[in-house]
């Protein structure tokens, strides 16, 4: 479905993607981390098109998706942190966005109904809370039925009924057959919902693997004790600085 092939990019003479490779096919949901600054969000951003790579190249169904945009209209996508006009409700932004899609199909309205968003449809967006602005993101990610869906840290802000929520609706689609592609520091969120790992580290791919042979590599039986054991055997000092980092923004 999405084939990336050999990508590189740099940001005056920081090289922030190496000779990238990756496949990604329809049906899975993969798991990309690794430590900030590895460059995960200017892979993401290739993809949809926000940044073009220096090297190399990157194909949606076959087809080189350099200079095109309306491969787009396949991906919902759902950032870290979601931007919008603070004097807009949230009616009006869901109201624009389809307006501005021009959607022929069938809305996907699950996940609005179920955050219970229409009751909340008058209220500006400088007045919501961060977990409250996350539910608008990740409406609108599902709301046109995309064939591929990125979310950059979902759960993030997110109570535990929401994020309950949203892990169903994840594995929902993805049993629909959509690829699904997910960033998150948080190891714990990811078990039962994906498929395949890839941790990248300073531009670079260092695995790429399935979630069967992470575990069988590992003799874990959690997806996130599995990453956590590959991770400290690559890196010992890594897992202690997420750590601390967890405990500095708390």
């Amino acid at each position: 479905m999405i084939e990336i092939k050999n990508i590189s990019k740099k940001f005056g003479k920081l090289e922030v993607l190496e000779h990238v490779n990756l496949s990604f096919r329809k049906g899975e949901c993969i798991a990309l981390i690794g430590p900030n600054g590895c460059g995960k969000t200017t892979l993401i951003k290739c993809i949809l098109g926000m940044v073009i790579p220096g090297e190399g190249d990157l194909y949606y169904n076959g087809a080189s998706i350099r200079n095109k945009y309306l491969y787009r209209e396949k991906i919902g996508y759902m950032p870290q942190i979601g931007r919008y006009p603070d004097n807009m409700t949230i009616g009006q932004i869901i109201e624009t966005i389809k307006d501005i899609r021009k959607f022929t199909g069938v809305l996907d309205e699950e996940l609005m109904h179920q955050f219970r968003l229409p009751e909340l449809f008058h209220k500006r967006m400088r007045t919501l809370s961060g977990g409250t602005t996350q539910k608008v993101s990740a409406t609108l990610a599902f709301l046109f039925s995309p064939d591929i869906l990125i979310l950059d840290e979902p759960t993030a802000g997110l109570d535990p009924l929401a994020s309950e929520i949203l892990k169903n609706k994840i594995i929902k689609e993805k049993n629909k057959g959509k690829l699904i592609l997910i960033t998150s520091h948080l190891l714990s969120e990811l078990d039962d919902l994906i498929t395949e790992i890839i941790y990248m580290q300073d531009g670079k791919v260092h695995f790429h693997e399935t979630v069967e042979k992470l575990l069988a590599s590992t003799g874990e039986q959690k997806i996130s004790k599995g990453i956590a054991r590959i991770l400290h055997s690559n890196n010992p000092g890594y897992m202690d600085k997420q750590n601390n980092e967890t405990r500095t923004s708390a």
